[in-house]
């Protein structure tokens, strides 16, 4: 999956540096200490964006920040340094996904208005909550 999100991602830098609720998430590869991209679903709130991790601790990324906290995150064109921190208490993990729902399934727009719309939301936040049940959000500060 690594070549081929690379690939796709190279393709299409402009607009995924650009994409409503996604971000490329540049971490300091663990063993390597080499700079790793990887676009990721997030959300959103001043000097703050969260994040799920989809593999949970098998990620890449996860492994990577959990050595090296120090990242950069490119949204809106921006590119910005921040901090990462791993939650993995239950109960703070549901209330920052249930006050920051994001749609994990397609940098679009139109999916995202959709999903965050008052019908929606409800549904969006019952499946986000579910989903980090098993899996890392993470807190980056920047």
């Amino acid at each position: 999956m690594r070549r081929v999100q690379a690939a796709l991602v190279n393709s299409q830098r402009d607009y995924f540096s650009r994409a409503p609720g996604w971000v490329l998430l540049t971490t300091t590869g663990r063993r390597t200490g080499l700079p790793r991209e990887t676009l990721l679903p997030c959300a959103r709130s001043d000097n703050q964006v969260f994040l799920i991790s989809t593999y949970g601790w098998q990620s890449d990324w996860i492994r990577n920040l959990r050595k090296n906290p120090e990242v950069k995150v490119t949204c809106d064109g921006v590119v910005v340094s921040g901090h990462a921190e791993v939650i993995e208490d239950l109960d703070e993990k549901t209330r920052i996904v249930s006050e920051h729902p994001f749609v994990p399934a397609a940098p679009f727009e139109m999916v995202h208005a959709v999903a965050l719309t008052t019908a929606m939301r409800p549904l969006l936040v019952a499946f986000i909550r579910r989903w980090v049940a098993s899996r890392p959000v993470v807190v980056i500060r920047t």
